[in-house]
């Protein structure tokens, strides 16, 4: 086996055994696990690095579904040169000034915070002690004046693994859950609630985690009305009044995630919330998903690329000695399944109004507001640019964020709502992504 062809069999082999093509070492930068706004114990594991999805120039990309689709190639396998620099758009500050906060990325006695949504136009929810705290406080952050006002402690949570999770906020009042496992009982994601204008936070309800691995935690928690809502991560929807009382289920979607309350959905194979309920209404969206289609919806569009996927023979790596070496415990593949992006778009769920995105798009994200989508480039020196691309417009704009020494980026937390943050050293930019028009 020649040099290059031991290389190509190690990328496929890696390729199949990781689902992704491997980086070679030193071309590829890390990111740091994004503290989701209403997954707070994500922000726990903020110091781990997750590698980006860079291509080692095989021809193949991985499964686009939360992944990066159709990375650009490092160093080809072949050989061949570095693709040049991609065009890189004005900085965000001179594109959409108006959406543009630019805070301390610390409060003023010196605590750092998690940016955890919008509770109006200038007024930003953060959360303090994630994740090393032992003590962890809700504040209501002015962006115009910059001034913090303490809203809550959070109860401490002593036997749970998880901190504070799920924040939302709706009709004047705050919610979240964390994981508790008192002696004798089983373990239970507690639902906590504290009116936005301050006060004690009290339980709402006790949901039972029986059995995690099937079930999952719960997620998308919301204030609706007089209730709060919530699902299991693997489907079932739920309803509990914010006064007390035990949680009953959601008539009509009991296999449901919920995507934006009160539309709730379903996953079906590679199509992400492809079919949709309002369990208010009783109104159902199907997105149409031709052949070959990898999507993630939201309630009125979808996002996706279309995919070629084809097995390839490769030949097993083997020692200087010609003994076979393994991947890992086992033995490696003969063949891996390569996936070739034919195409990206994002197109209205009745399958009209199509347009082309560009082919480096984050789709494993979720779009904000259906319509902003992070795009990542390569800059000058071989260096990733994190851009925010307009589907709507067309427009672009740097969000500024490069990999620091140790090859390390921040990646923007957003969601399909209206609100992006992300640190760029002492500061914190706070992207309000409804003041674009």
């Amino acid at each position: 086996m020649t040099d290059l062809e031991d290389k190509l069999s190690r990328v496929l082999s890696g390729a199949a055994h990781h689902r992704a093509p491997q980086a070679q070492a030193g071309l590829l930068a890390t990111v740091k696990t994004r503290h989701r706004r209403r997954r707070a114990r994500t922000a726990a594991l903020r110091a781990a690095a997750a590698v980006v999805l860079v291509a080692a120039g095989v021809g193949a990309a991985v499964s686009a579904l939360g992944a990066s689709a159709k990375p650009h190639p490092a160093v080809s396998a072949t050989g061949e040169d570095e693709p040049s620099a991609d065009k890189i758009p004005p900085p965000i500050e001179q594109v959409w000034p108006q959406a543009v906060h630019k805070i301390p990325a610390k409060l003023p006695d010196g605590r750092a915070y998690y940016p955890q949504l919008l509770l109006d136009e200038h007024t930003l929810l953060v959360m303090t002690g994630v994740p090393d705290g032992k003590r962890q406080f809700l504040w209501s952050y002015d962006l115009n004046s910059g001034q913090p006002r303490q809203i809550a402690e959070i109860p401490p949570t002593k036997g749970s693994a998880i901190f504070a999770d799920g924040v939302a906020a709706g009709d004047g009042n705050i919610v979240w859950w964390a994981s508790y496992k008192e002696a004798g009982s089983p373990r239970v994601a507690r639902i906590w609630t504290v009116p936005t204008a301050g006060g004690r936070p009290r339980p709402v309800t006790d949901v039972p985690l029986g059995n995690v691995m099937k079930q999952g935690h719960i997620n998308g928690l919301t204030v609706t009305g007089s209730d709060v809502v919530f699902a299991y991560e693997k489907g079932g929807v739920y309803r509990a009044p914010l006064s007390g009382g035990s949680p009953q289920p959601v008539k009509g979607a009991e296999r449901y995630r919920i995507l934006q309350w009160p539309w709730v959905g379903v996953h079906r194979g590679k199509a992400i919330f492809r079919e949709l309920l309002n369990v208010e209404t009783g109104e159902r969206r199907d997105a149409v998903v031709k052949a070959n289609e990898e999507v993630r919806c939201g309630v009125d569009r979808c996002a996706g690329v279309a995919v070629r996927s084809e097995t390839v023979k490769v030949k097993r790596p083997r020692d200087r000695s010609g003994k076979e070496i393994k991947c890992g415990t086992h033995r490696c593949p003969a063949t891996v399944e390569t996936y070739t992006i034919l195409r990206s778009f994002v197109r209205d769920r009745d399958g009209s109004h199509e347009r082309e995105l560009p082919n480096n798009f984050q789709l494993g994200d979720d779009a904000g507001l259906e319509r902003f989508f992070k795009v990542k480039l390569r800059g000058p020196g071989n260096q990733p640019v994190l851009t925010l691309y307009d589907a709507d417009t067309g427009r672009s704009a740097d969000l500024g964020i490069r990999p620091n020494a140790k090859e390390t980026m921040a990646i923007p937390d957003g969601g399909l709502d209206r609100l992006m943050t992300y640190p760029i050293k002492n500061e914190m930019y706070v992207l309000d992504l409804a003041a674009i028009k």
